[in-house]
C-alpha cells in the first residue's frame, strides 16, 4: 500500500517524521492514532522548554536571579491556564500529576459525609478516588441520551439526604469520544446543592472549555493528552473547599510557618490559597508547557480546530460504516456529537489481533482493550466475545469472559488527513484479506512472528 510522506496538520508536533519498522523489514512514516491515551506533545511546546531550561531554578525557595525568573514563569502559567479555562474571580489553579491525581486530590478535601454521585460510564480516573472513608458514593447506571443522563441525576439527587453532594461528569468519553450534556447536568446538580467538577481530559484539546459558561465547581484535565509532555496535570476551581482541607502532601511549600512546642510536638500553620496542595518542589516546567500548549490552541482558534477535526470524524464515520463487518460503539447513538475519539470492534477479528496488526503490517499505532473504562465497554459490548486468537485481550476479563476488547481510534491537531486515510485503507484491506503474517502473545503483548522470516 502506497504511503504518503507528506505531513499536513494545523499544528506541527514532535515526532510526525518518525519511522518505524514493519514485520516485513520496511520502514514507514508513524501514524499515530492513540491521541486519547497520549497526544504528541507540539513543537512549540518543546521550542518553549528548550527556550527556558538554560535558566531552571528553584521555584518559591532562592533569592537568587535564575530562582526569581522560575518563580514568575510558574506563576505566569497559573494565570494563563486560568485564561484558557476561564475561570471566575476567587477560583484556583493547583498544578497536579495528572487528571487522575487531581481527582485524587478533590476527593481528599471533600467534606466528611460527602455523597458522590457518577454515571458507571466514566473513567476509571474520575469512578474510583471516591471510594474512601468518609464518603459515600453512587454509581448511575449508563444513559443512552442526554435527557436519559439529565433524569437520572435529577432522580438520583432528589432521592439523596441533605448534606454535601459532588456530581462528576466527563465532558468527553474517552472510549466513544462522545460530548456529554455538561451544562444540563450542571443546572440540574445546582438546583439540588450538589457541586460538580468536571473530567475534562478528553474534553480541553478538542473544544474550547469555559468554566464560566459551564458553571461547573471544579475542572480537571492532563497536560500529556493537550499536547503536552508527561508529568504535569491541573486540577481549578472554587477555593473554600480546597482552603478548608488537610494539605494533599504534607511539607515544604504548603507549610506557612512550623514551629516546636513546649510539650514537644511541632505546630503548623498551612498555607491558603495553591500552595497549600503543591507541597515539595513544583514542577515548573510541567506547568510552562501546559501554559504553552494552551497558549498554541488559543492562537491556532478552536474553532478553525473544531471544524477541520469534525471533517476528519465524518470521513472516519463514513469510512467504517463501508465495511460491514465493524460496529462502531456508542452509548448515544450514531449522530451524537463527538470529539476525534472512536471505538469500534470487527467481526470475526480480536481486537488485539487487529490492533498489532494495525501496527506491524502498516506502521498505524491504535489501542485496543477496555481503555480504563471497563464498565462502559462490557456495557457497549453487550457480553459480546471477541474472536479467539493466539493474543488474547491485554486487560483481565470477567469470570467467564473469554475475551472482551475493543480497538480505539483517536487523533487531533497534529494529525495529518493522510493518516486516517491510510487508517481506513489498512481496515478494508485487513477485513477483506486477512493479516499477512500470524501473531503471538508475547509478555501479554500481541506482536508478529516474524521468526521464520
Amino acid at each position: 500500500m502506497a504511503v504518503s510522506t507528506e505531513i499536513c496538520a494545523p499544528l506541527a508536533v514532535l515526532g510526525h517524521d518518525v519511522q518505524v519498522p514493519l514485520a516485513s523489514g520496511e520502514k514507514v512514516g508513524y501514524a499515530a492514532l492513540d491521541y486519547a491515551a497520549s497526544a504528541p506533545a507540539l513543537q512549540r511546546v518543546w521550542d518553549d522548554i528548550a527556550a527556558y531550561a538554560p535558566y531552571y531554578g528553584s521555584v518559591h525557595r532562592g533569592a537568587g536571579y535564575l530562582s526569581q525568573l522560575s518563580t514568575d514563569l510558574f506563576e505566569q502559567s497559573r494565570r494563563t491556564v486560568a485564561d484558557f479555562l476561564d475561570l471566575r474571580a476567587g477560583d484556583q489553579v493547583v498544578f497536579t500529576r495528572a487528571t487522575t491525581d487531581s481527582l485524587n486530590l478533590l476527593a481528599g478535601v471533600l467534606p466528611a459525609g460527602t455523597r458522590v454521585f457518577a454515571f458507571e460510564t466514566e473513567h476509571h480516573a474520575s469512578l474510583l478516588p471516591w471510594r474512601r472513608e468518609g464518603l459515600t458514593v453512587s454509581y448511575l447506571r449508563a444513559p443512552r441520551s442526554h435527557a436519559e443522563a439529565v433524569a437520572a441525576l435529577d432522580a438520583a439527587l432528589a432521592g439523596a439526604p441533605e448534606g454535601p453532594k459532588l456530581f462528576c461528569v466527563t465532558g468527553a468519553s474517552n472510549v466513544t469520544g462522545e460530548l456529554w450534556p455538561v451544562a444540563e447536568l450542571t443546572r440540574v446538580a445546582h438546583r439540588h446543592g450538589a457541586r460538580v467538577v468536571l473530567d475534562a481530559a478528553q474534553l480541553a484539546p478538542h473544544h474550547r472549555v469555559s468554566v464560566r459558561e459551564l458553571d461547573v465547581d471544579w475542572i480537571a484535565f492532563s497536560g500529556h493528552k493537550l499536547y503536552a509532555p508527561f508529568g504535569a496535570g491541573v486540577l481549578a476551581g472554587r477555593a473554600d473547599w480546597l482552603d478548608a482541607a488537610e494539605p494533599y502532601l504534607a511539607g515544604g511549600g504548603a507549610s506557612r510557618t512550623v514551629a516546636r512546642e513546649v510539650d514537644g510536638s511541632v505546630a503548623v500553620e498551612w498555607q491558603q490559597g495553591p500552595a497549600r496542595h503543591e507541597a515539595g518542589s513544583p514542577n515548573v516546567i510541567g506547568a510552562y508547557a501546559i501554559a504553552s500548549a494552551c497558549r498554541a490552541l488559543g492562537e491556532a482558534g478552536f474553532d478553525e480546530l473544531e471544524a477541520r477535526e469534525q471533517q476528519l470524524v465524518e470521513k472516519l464515520k463514513k469510512g467504517l460504516a463501508e465495511v460491514p463487518e465493524v460496529r462502531v460503539l456508542s452509548l448515544f447513538g450514531e449522530d451524537a456529537a463527538r470529539v476525534g475519539v472512536l471505538s469500534f470492534v470487527v467481526k470475526g477479528w480480536n481486537s488485539s489481533h487487529f490492533s498489532a496488526a494495525l501496527s506491524a503490517e502498516y506502521g498505524i499505532g491504535v489501542r485496543d482493550g477496555l481503555f480504563c473504562a471497563h464498565p462502559l465497554v462490557r456495557t457497549l459490548l453487550g457480553g459480546e466475545e471477541a474472536a479467539p486468537s493466539e493474543c488474547g485481550a491485554p486487560e483481565p476479563s470477567l469470570p467467564g469472559e473469554r475475551s472482551l476488547n475493543a480497538i480505539r481510534v483517536s487523533f487531533g491537531a497534529g494529525t495529518p488527513e493522510e493518516h486516517v486515510d491510510r487508517f481506513l485503507a489498512a481496515v478494508r484491506e485487513l477485513v477483506a484479506d486477512g493479516a499477512k503474517w500470524t501473531y503471538r502473545n508475547e509478555d501479554g503483548r500481541c506482536v508478529a512472528d516474524t521468526s521464520g522470516r
